[in-house]
């Protein structure tokens, strides 16, 4: 007979470390004098720690630079771009009126450049003679270069009235001028980049700055018409038309000539965009 055994029982499991709440560290107890001041500092310092995290989470969300960044030459905080009190980044500014200069409301000076297209386009449409005036028609049209930041019809139109104006080339009934887009053709007045201006005035040499004749073309310098000259100052307008005066003059068959003494007015075909020569500057053929 074998010995009656009982059956084996499961082994107890193992107790791995003791894992419990952490053991607080040893304090004032809670009902004491201490643990009071404790208290009362907890509730102090807990609402200055919750706003200096809001303000620190604000400034770390903002997209926008505080007023108080020092200005660049730009005129805004350093590093942006100008902004208009909507703060929304400024438009181009809209041209204003020139200003009054000799009782003259002045076109808007305008920067050209020193190239454009190199190819001329005829203003299209015409332009009458004055009516009820003596003297033989003469015909001419009007080109500008492709490019230049200037309206063509208004080009036209000033040199029509400068040319027609009495104290033009057909003063006294001498002549009258009509604006035509085709046929034959007097002279063109062309206006012209520094550049090919340069390049169709040869030999002459204009430097970038003086207008010619060239062949049938009075040829102004677009930077001319843009900026005038230091020798007329701030007036524009009146130097326009001593510019289209002088550049058809010799499309006239006039030539150039010199100032005839101190403080008088200088002849329409004196190089007045170079020097006035001690003249005083005069847009006129027929200035009295």
């Amino acid at each position: 007979m074998h010995a009656q055994t009982e059956p084996p029982q499961p082994a107890a499991p193992s107790r791995g470390p003791r894992i419990g709440r952490p053991r607080r560290a040893a304090g004032p107890r809670a009902g004491s004098r201490a643990g009071r001041r404790a208290g009362r500092r907890g509730r102090v310092v807990a609402p200055v720690v919750s706003a200096v995290l809001v303000a620190a989470v604000a400034g770390a969300c903002s997209s926008a630079p505080s007023g108080g960044g020092k200005p660049d030459r730009a005129g805004g905080p350093a590093g942006q771009p100008p902004v208009s009190r909507a703060g929304a980044a400024p438009s181009p500014a809209k041209r204003s009126p020139g200003a009054v200069v000799a009782g003259r409301r002045q076109p808007v000076k305008v920067a050209v450049p020193h190239a454009a297209s190199g190819r001329y386009v005829t203003v299209p449409g015409a332009a009458a003679p004055p009516g009820g005036s003596r003297g033989p028609v003469v015909r001419y049209s009007v080109q500008m270069e492709r490019g230049l930041p200037f309206d063509a019809a208004a080009f036209a139109a000033e040199v029509h009235r400068v040319l027609n104006d009495p104290r033009s080339w057909g003063h006294g009934g001498a002549m009258r001028f009509q604006r035509v887009a085709g046929g034959p053709v007097r002279f063109v007045v062309a206006l012209s980049s520094p550049a090919l201006t340069d390049r169709l005035c040869l030999p002459l040499r204009t430097g970038g700055e003086l207008s010619c004749r060239s062949g049938i073309r009075s040829i102004i310098n677009a930077r001319r018409w843009g900026i005038g000259a230091p020798t007329y100052g701030r007036d524009l307008a009146t130097y326009r038309e001593y510019v289209i005066n002088h550049e058809v003059g010799h499309a006239l068959g006039h030539g150039h000539q010199q100032c005839p003494g101190p403080g008088r007015r200088a002849p329409v075909m004196v190089q007045q965009t170079k020097s006035l020569q001690g003249c005083r500057p005069n847009p006129w053929p027929f200035p009295g």
